[in-house]
């Protein structure tokens, strides 16, 4: 959770920096939503399942200590970028260190819990990207606010660094000393090992094999994340533009609201997955989901088009509210049909389809709606797409439960094996 954490102070610091970015590479929205998308998220995706099928054989502490070292690397890279081309590289250096992390911990995490605990775990785990992103938001804000004030940092042999790019060396270096707290991680007996065909022969066979419920539960959940991933990269700039907020008010504001709202959400969506599968709910997870983005759309259409800020912010907390209780449960749906010697792979499938859709769609379809049609309403946008979306992402999860419990049944064998 920790290097969660991390990973999404890294990605998250990039939304409070729009205008400063924009302003020295001389560059417009659509191309920053690359940054914040495409060019995390392509290599990202990518490099996910060759890197899965690693941890499905090898060591994942191992793994995820090089690659949280990666990252944090690239995140100070990104600092000394010059060029929309030269950050863009750092960025996908960025999204190829993070590639490990996930795929590898819900693997680690599902053989560390029994299956009737394992949604809460998983939530736990899942927290990281509100803390992350609400940290980066509240402490990072107010670090732009002291470094915008501050004259521009002069480096030995390198040329003074900006503001916005002082802001990525400070929140990248510290994550070195999160790498090394892999060295105490204990690598947990692989339990739940199927003996299966489907899973004998690999990926492409098992996953075919479920594919009634993998196809609309991996597309409701990616399209899901097309609000989500919209939602963190442009509330800030709704904020700062519709509102007049500086980054240090939007740090404290809406970094308040991950922190304080959609943090307890995750760990709610865990509980009630958990409570409803002690009742012989075997869909738990994925039927928490549904009903809970239904719920969240109107708060989340409605938030981004308000002009009285208290009541924007309302209807922000609420909507980011309900963000929070889905966004452990993508881990424990795949987990509860998934067998060991595939979980991390069937993982980095759906992180491969789920950021080339939400990642590489979201923040450029806000983005290209609000420069193409809505003459630069950005509220406007978002509030759009992120109603129709989670609208959607409910159907096809709706879709999905009576092949999810068949497969669930099928998956009884190998996940009893937990002690």
């Amino acid at each position: 959770m920790v290097a969660y954490t991390s990973s999404f102070i890294d990605r998250q610091i990039l939304t409070l920096l729009v205008d400063p970015i924009r302003r020295d590479l001389a560059i417009s929205d659509t191309q920053f939503s690359l940054l914040a998308g495409i060019a995390f998220s392509l290599f990202y995706t990518l490099m996910g399942l060759p890197l899965a099928r690693l941890s499905d054989r090898g060591s994942r502490r191992m793994i995820v200590l090089v690659g949280v070292a990666v990252w944090s690397l690239m995140t100070v890279a990104c600092g000394f970028a010059a060029s929309f081309w030269g950050l863009f590289a750092a960025r996908i250096g960025v999204g190829i260190g993070e590639a490990t992390l996930s795929p590898a911990a819900y693997s680690l995490i599902s053989d560390y819990f029994p299956p009737e605990r394992r949604a809460r775990a998983l939530a736990v785990y899942s927290m990281g990207p509100y803390v992350g992103a609400g940290l980066a938001l509240i402490i990072g804000g107010q670090v732009i606010d002291m470094l915008t004030a501050a004259p521009p940092i002069a480096l030995p042999v390198l040329s003074e660094l900006a503001p916005w790019q002082t802001a990525f060396v400070l929140v990248g270096a510290p994550g070195l000393l999160i790498a090394a707290l892999f060295l105490l991680v204990r690598e947990p007996p692989r339990r739940g090992v199927a003996k299966t065909t489907q899973a004998q022969q690999g990926l492409g066979a098992f996953m075919w094999s479920r594919r009634a419920a993998l196809a609309p539960l991996i597309l409701g959940f990616s399209v899901f994340g097309i609000a989500g991933v919209s939602y963190m990269a442009w509330t800030p700039a709704v904020l700062i533009r519709l509102h007049g907020w500086t980054p240090g008010q939007v740090g404290l504001g809406y970094g308040a609201i991950l922190l304080c709202l959609s943090t307890p959400g995750v760990l709610l969506g865990g509980w009630l997955s958990d409570k409803l599968s002690a009742k012989g709910r075997t869909d738990a997870p994925v039927r928490v989901a549904a009903l809970t983005m239904l719920a969240s759309a109107p708060f989340a259409a409605i938030a981004p088009f308000l002009a009285d800020t208290r009541q924007m912010l309302v209807m922000l907390a609420i909507a980011s509210f309900g963000f929070g209780m889905v966004n452990g449960l993508p881990a424990a749906a795949l987990q509860a049909i998934a067998p060991n010697q595939l979980r991390a792979q069937v993982t980095a499938a759906y992180f491969l389809i789920g950021n080339l859709i939400s990642l590489g769609l979201g923040p450029t379809l806000v983005a290209g709606l609000s420069d193409g049609l809505l003459g630069g309403r950005i509220g406007a946008s978002l509030g759009l797409v992120s109603g129709t979306a989670l609208l959607l992402a409910a159907g096809l999860l709706a879709w999905s439960l009576f092949a999810f419990r068949t497969s669930v049944a099928k998956a009884a064998v190998w996940q009893e094996e937990h002690p």
